[in-house]
């Protein structure tokens, strides 16, 4: 259970730390603090927090994938390695919006008296 927390919380703060990098304070901070309503245990929370973290990889680390890349290939630079970082940042987004799956899940274990 902690560590769906942590990569969650990894997942958001790398967002934040993007918006930080282009002067956009108050998304960030938004980014920053959107972790902590994993402390309310109910399921629209929950996929609240999987949404952001879905449309996060698709417009913020899709459309920045695309600009970087082009811009690397206008400048004769290599762009390959910043695509496949860049693949690994959306891979690592998406596995967290995979992981808030298991925040709401009860124990299934031995219970006597329901």
């Amino acid at each position: 259970m902690w560590w769906r927390v942590l990569i969650i919380s990894i997942a958001y703060l790398l967002i934040g730390a993007h918006f930080l990098r282009f002067n956009q304070i108050e998304l960030a901070i938004t980014a920053a603090m959107l972790p902590s309503l994993m402390f309310i245990k109910h399921i629209v929370v929950t996929r609240l927090l999987q949404l952001g973290l879905v449309l996060s990889c698709i417009f913020v680390w899709g459309v920045s994938t695309v600009d970087f890349v082009q811009m690397r290939m206008a400048m004769d630079a290599p762009w390959i390695r910043l695509a496949c970082i860049m693949g690994g940042v959306m891979t690592f987004t998406l596995f967290a919006a995979y992981c808030c799956n298991g925040l709401t899940k009860r124990n299934k274990g031995l219970h006597l008296y329901y």
